[in-house]
């Protein structure tokens, strides 16, 4: 057999070592609730975004001391249960928040910092309980994972309500940036 032809070979084989790690993304109704689930799996890491609804967001809050009219702005933020996992990276991965992308017509922008919510819950005057217990339900703005371990945590776009976006996750592993997207994401009404 010619180097060429093995060459070839070896690299068609590559392709399809690669090819099963990264999985389509798929997407599914809980039939109760009606909230969307996006999921996509690559690199060795899973992600994915649930919709909360508006009506579970202001139930979550106004039940740990959030007043009616704070929680408002929150709720209709377009808002995520987001779970992040490191099934078989490479190594330790790590994350910024602030290094994710969404995308909506046409425009770029990270998700919306937890810090600024957390000036406005304090701005507000809000009670500490009640930030305490926003700021752990919140998607952490920065972790490191070692292979099996995860984290979920809520997330907002800060999209109005039924908005399309597509994520771009980003992340580190042994010193080299990898990337997870889910495409054409909805938010709730």
């Amino acid at each position: 057999m010619n180097s060429r032809l093995f060459a070839l070979g070896v690299a068609a084989l590559a392709g399809l070592y690669i090819l099963p790690a990264i999985a389509a993304q798929t997407q599914k109704t809980d039939p109760d609730t009606g909230a969307a689930t996006w999921e996509t799996h690559a690199h060795g890491v899973t992600l994915s975004l649930t919709q909360i609804l508006p009506i579970q967001a202001r139930a979550f809050y106004l039940n740990r001391g959030f007043p009616a009219a704070a929680v408002e702005p929150y709720a209709t933020a377009c808002v995520y249960m987001t779970v992040l996992r490191n099934d078989a990276a490479p190594g330790e991965l790590s994350f910024r928040l602030a290094d994710w992308t969404v995308q909506s017509e046409g425009q770029e922008r990270a998700p919306n910092a937890v810090e600024d919510w957390m000036a406005q819950w304090r701005a507000l005057g809000l009670t500490e309980a009640a930030q305490i217990a926003f700021r752990w339900a919140q998607f952490p703005p920065q972790q490191e994972y070692a292979v099996g371990e995860w984290n979920q945590g809520m997330l907002s776009t800060g999209l109005p309500p039924g908005s399309r976006f597509d994520l771009i996750a980003r992340w580190t592993v042994a010193g080299k940036t990898f990337e997870g997207k889910l495409e054409n994401v909805v938010c709730a009404r």
